[in-house]
């Protein structure tokens, strides 16, 4: 998507309303389908209505085209990542008590990969869904007065890691890890495998604008994040 008149369109009035008839309109017994997968689309930022026919700078302006409900689909997130390709690494085997540190930039997909990839019994490290469970508050907004005993119950998970107390199945860390010494020592500290999510940070700046969650009302704090994540990046 380019990051001129393409993002301008899908913030608009017009296609937020487009995208809202779709929806309602595919409906199945009160249900959001993935029209490619099959499978009820339960979180609602994880539904994506997809162009069949792609968007560009050129045909944009064609309601043929761009506003057509024969030219859209409506899809879930997983799918719609993976037929845009956005995750590296290829295909990704399961290990019992394996613990794995997916991390990149902010807006990358990493906890959609988790998503994508986890199974029921598996446990998953995710600070923005601590602060969301301590918090009870939107995801995404962190009180900052928090941060310490975020943070002390996420080292205390990462210990039970490490020594591998408990039934979990498999563990996820999600993270920015941009530090390549810091991320380094805690797959070695954990015995843990490091995934990579890559994104280049107009991809992360796109997706940013298409959130429609807490991030895009604050959008200047997490352009921020990740331009620091990308200034402290070291592969």
């Amino acid at each position: 998507m380019s990051t001129g008149v393409l993002k301008k369109f899908y913030n608009s009035d017009e296609w937020k309303l487009f995208r809202e008839q779709i929806i309602l309109s595919r409906r199945k017994n009160g249900r959001v389908i993935c029209e490619h997968c099959g499978k009820t689309i339960v979180i609602s930022k994880h539904i994506q209505v997809h162009h069949l026919e792609e968007l560009t700078e050129e045909n944009y302006k064609d309601v043929n085209i761009s506003l057509n409900p024969a030219n859209v689909v409506v899809w879930c997130h997983i799918c719609h990542n993976k037929h845009h390709k956005r995750f590296c690494g290829g295909g990704h085997k399961r290990r019992e008590k394996a613990v794995y540190i997916v991390y990149g930039p902010p807006m990358s997909g990493k906890s959609s990969y988790v998503t994508e990839h986890m199974e029921k019994g598996d446990l998953v490290v995710d600070m923005d869904k601590l602060y969301e469970a301590v918090s009870f508050m939107a995801p995404y907004d962190k009180p900052e007065n928090l941060k310490y005993n975020v943070f002390a119950i996420r080292n205390y998970i990462i210990e039970n890691i490490r020594t591998r107390y408990g039934g979990f199945r498999t563990a996820w860390i999600v993270g920015g890890y941009a530090n390549k010494v810091e991320r380094e020592r805690l797959a070695s500290d954990l015995g843990a495998e490091l995934r990579y999510i890559s994104a280049t940070r107009e991809e992360c700046i796109n997706r940013l604008d298409s959130s429609n969650d807490y991030r895009q009302e604050h959008k200047e704090e997490w352009i921020m994040y990740i331009d620091k994540w990308f200034e402290n990046f070291v592969e």
